[in-house]
């Protein structure tokens, strides 16, 4: 028997707080569901009946008798991305059968690279039709001022992708980039077999995190392990075919003997265009981002030497796992929600599914 006269099989309930700390079932309540209304001291008893009966609240059956719905939102940035294409995939997919547990998924496209806009949207949200929003967009002080005050609302924030420290928000959900970027040091290195020679960084934005985290572990390898190899400054796609097109020629007429290109962004239709109308995909070493059905024929024709990817499908469930977590004030599981780097050569590329 224990300190309240139960057996090891006695399971507590919410009427039990409201006994052992004196107060009512609704007080009990609205402490339990975070609401306000309630004395600090009153709270500090119900936390403490909480603690003493070992009461383990079933979150689950607690919103199915509410009738909850979970309303997660991503934000996602417009472009050509095929990368971007398959996280919309994978949230449409998802969404069919989050329906059944009572969560709603949906999303929308902000603008690439436009913090501004990123900004407006956010600052636009009702936190009362929204209880998560996934964000996958740039960091700078307007998003992270419009992050705060959404979660002042009690909005919850995953940053997806590329990471946004600076801001509130929750968690993020993506790749660790700075070791993406060692990775495909790393490969560039030992692929370009020694003697000087110089590899041009293709980026998307400068002001992309996930982007100057990949550029700065890249440098990092390259500076620590392979010193002769010479470094271009980055070249901005802008996730844009046509702008890389056209800013790739200038980039080899300045620098003609370019031996390798580093692509850390997703958007690589402009890049395999320029090298195969230009003969170079194979006098060319390139290390990409992200395995989609143009990178993944790239690599099986032998215009890219190395992909460095991540599961879309992994991404975005973890990042309603976390939503859901912190909707219900609930811990995450850091181990289940790290997401692995994947390192695609020609010869283990996963087979098409479908």
């Amino acid at each position: 028997m224990g300190k309240h006269g139960r057996d090891i099989n006695f399971k507590p309930t919410v009427n039990d707080i409201a006994r052992v700390a004196g107060v009512s079932l609704a007080t009990v309540d609205r402490v339990i569901n975070h609401r306000p209304g309630v004395r600090n001291v009153t709270i500090e008893r119900v936390h403490k009946a909480i603690k003493e009966l070992g009461y383990v609240r079933d979150t689950a059956a607690a919103n199915l008798a509410r009738g909850r719905v979970y309303n997660f939102h991503f934000l996602l940035p417009e472009s050509n991305n095929e990368f971007v294409a398959m996280l919309e995939q994978q949230i449409s997919e998802l969404s069919d059968v989050m329906a059944f547990e009572r969560t709603k998924l949906s999303f929308e496209r902000v603008p690439a690279f436009d913090p501004q806009a990123m900004a407006r949207i956010i600052s636009k949200m009702v936190p009362q039709d929204v209880d998560g929003v996934a964000i996958f967009g740039p960091e700078t002080p307007s998003v992270r001022d419009a992050i705060d005050q959404i979660k002042k609302h009690g909005v919850a924030v995953v940053a997806l992708v590329s990471d946004l420290p600076s801001s509130e928000r929750d968690h993020f959900v993506g790749i660790d980039n700075i070791a993406a970027g060692r990775t495909a040091g790393q490969l560039m290195g030992h692929f370009l077999a020694g003697g000087r020679k110089k590899v041009l960084v293709v980026t998307g934005s400068m002001l992309a995190r996930d982007h100057l985290e990949r550029r700065l572990g890249f440098d990092q390898v390259m500076t620590e392990s392979f010193a002769d190899v010479d470094v271009l400054p980055s070249l901005e796609g802008r996730d844009d075919p046509k702008l890389l097109e056209r800013l790739l020629p200038d980039a080899f007429a300045t620098t003609p003997d370019i031996a390798g290109v580093y692509s850390s962004a997703a958007g690589n239709a402009g890049l395999i265009n320029f090298l195969q109308r230009n003969g170079l995909d194979d006098k060319v070493i390139v290390v990409g981002h992200e395995l989609t059905s143009l990178s993944r024929e790239a690599l099986a024709q032998g215009t890219f030497d190395a992909i460095i990817s991540q599961d879309t499908g992994h991404l975005i469930r973890s990042t309603v796992r976390v939503l859901r977590a912190k909707s219900d004030r609930l811990p995450i599981n850091i181990s289940q929600e790290r997401i692995r780097i994947d390192v695609y050569l020609k010869e283990n590329m996963p087979p098409l599914c479908g």
